[in-house]
């Protein structure tokens, strides 16, 4: 070989050490120190760890400086309905019909951008989907709430047990009970303390991978990296008191994990009937179109998991907390955070390297551009399958199987919303699974349009021209509603949804965060 080609083979051989490298600590097992801490195993507390682990404690500390928008998405808590003047000032990408979709459940009230683990139990107790009204101080939302806020959920399902999760959330509100800041979401949620182990605080977590015969003790290290996220950032619903513990959680995995599958698991986990079967789970019944509608928490896992990067190896921690160096030493950063906000696109990089931060960021928001145009397109045709079903039950002219046609247009209004909500409520707006993300939308608006030509059939379509024209005419965004506005009979007289809710009784504010308020100071 001539030395001009002995030169050539050097450096592409240097180049290809290099790119994968960059990539060794996605597909390779890491060995991971071995530690021995003076932390009790039962810590629930994040500042015991301070001392021991000052470079992961300092980083995690810049969650409470994440309050950062990128182009869809970010972590300052604006209203996620309100195109009007949302926080921040100027920022356009809002779902204005979250309020419409939700009507006549604690969504309604109040659904903000989430900010942050350091932040979770702060804008837990704040949060208007938690009551704070009335001389008995009661939540009207199960413990189970609780769950995905602070490893003070270990303590507490031992001292109680399954009762836990159907006791009032506001029986643990209190400064006397959880510190906002120190029992926040923080290492105990995915560490053993005593030797930083990677470990499951998670109850519904610990039953599935019971349920489908996994060990956590024979899973690799790179599945547990995402799995402790997994905890969390996944669906689950609160059990129905026919089927086990009232309201304790559980993910509803066993027949696949993506929305046909879930769709098919929530057909059987509700209310038994006389002859002891369990009819279809609901969260809820919509106050227009009484329609059973489940209500999803936050897919990231189930998105993610057979996505582009899920299916090839990466670890959610890969991404959102990526390995630095800080005085030679490497870290994983425990800022969980988006990698969009770093202008330099690291994250990405790691793997990425003969791509620029400006082609990544751009690749990214194309895709987001994608998922989010069509996001409101599906949640604009569940609007108007809700408006179709309202329109049917109250018709005069019927069909000859009137009532059973209007059961199918109900059913496939639920089976609509759920697959819009499994998008809506993800946190990537399409990014960890693009192909699924797309399709999930389309048959979204297939099963709304579907409710709505089995709404008109029952009505023998005399309610057809009624939905015809512009949904924001027809129906317009309800961009102000909370638990105190229902207490107020004009403000449930300013919508023609608004009429279908009952007014709450008037009744003062007893909670403000984590202070009961005196009886004075409520009035």
């Amino acid at each position: 070989m001539n030395r001009r080609l002995c030169t050539l083979a050097a450096a592409a051989a240097m180049l290809g050490a290099v790119l994968l490298s960059a990539c060794n600590d996605v597909k390779t097992e890491l060995k991971t120190p071995v530690y021995k801490t003076s932390i009790k195993e039962d810590e629930t507390r994040m500042s015991p760890f301070k001392s021991q682990f000052p470079d992961e404690y300092a980083s995690y500390q810049k969650n409470n400086e994440s309050e950062i928008m990128t182009v869809y998405k970010g972590s300052v808590p604006y209203h996620k309905n309100d195109n009007v003047n949302p926080l921040p000032a100027g920022y356009k990408y809002a779902q204005p019909y979250l309020k419409n979709l939700w009507l006549g459940y604690p969504f309604s009230f109040e659904y903000n951008e989430a900010r942050g683990h350091t932040r979770a139990v702060e804008d837990f107790v704040n949060i208007d989907r938690i009551n704070r009204y009335g001389a008995d101080g009661k939540a009207l939302m199960p413990t189970t709430c609780w769950n995905c806020k602070t490893p003070k959920m270990l303590t507490w399902h031992k001292e109680y047990g399954d009762k836990l999760w159907s006791m009032d959330a506001n029986a643990f509100r209190g400064k006397d009970k959880i510190d906002a800041v120190d029992e926040t979401i923080n290492c105990a949620n995915c560490h053993n303390p005593t030797n930083m182990e990677l470990r499951l605080y998670s109850v519904p977590l610990k039953e599935w991978l019971q349920r489908s015969g996994q060990d956590w003790n024979k899973i690799s290290r790179n599945e547990k990296r995402s799995l402790v996220c997994a905890q969390c950032h996944s669906e689950y619903y609160f059990t129905h008191k026919d089927n086990g513990p009232a309201a304790k959680p559980v993910f509803p995995w066993d027949d696949g994990k993506d929305p046909e599958d879930m769709y098919k698991y929530y057909m059987t986990h509700g209310a038994k009937d006389a002859s002891g079967k369990s009819g279809p789970f609901v969260d809820f019944a919509h106050a227009v179109s009484k329609t059973p509608i489940i209500k999803m928490q936050h897919p990231d896992y189930e998105m993610f998991v057979d996505g582009p990067h899920g299916a090839a190896g990466v670890a959610c921690a890969d991404c959102h907390m990526q390995y630095q160096r800080v005085d030679g030493k490497k870290v994983s950063s425990h800022w969980m955070t988006a990698p969009l906000k770093d202008a330099e696109m690291r994250a990405c990089r790691q793997c990425h390297a003969d791509k620029t931060a400006d082609f990544l960021r751009e690749r990214v928001i194309y895709t987001q551009k994608k998922t989010f145009d069509q996001l409101l397109k599906a949640q604009e045709v569940s609007v108007r399958a809700h408006e179709a079903v309202r329109l049917a039950a109250e018709a005069t002219d019927k069909a000859a199987d009137y009532d059973a046609l209007l059961k199918q247009a109900r059913e496939m209004v639920r089976k609509g919303q759920l697959f819009w909500d499994y998008v809506s409520a993800e946190n990537s707006v399409g990014f960890h699974n693009p192909a699924k993300s797309l399709e999930t939308l389309m048959k979204s608006a297939e099963a709304s349009q579907a409710a709505i030509d089995l709404a008109c059939q029952a009505a023998n379509y005399s309610i057809a021209p009624a939905l015809v024209g512009d949904i924001t005419k027809i129906v317009p965004p309800i961009l102000n509603h909370s638990r105190k506005l229902m207490q107020s009979p004009e403000h449930l007289a300013s919508h023609p949804w608004l009429k279908y809710l009952k007014p709450f009784p008037p009744a003062p504010q007893v909670w403000d965060g984590q202070n009961k308020l005196t009886s004075d100071a409520a009035k």
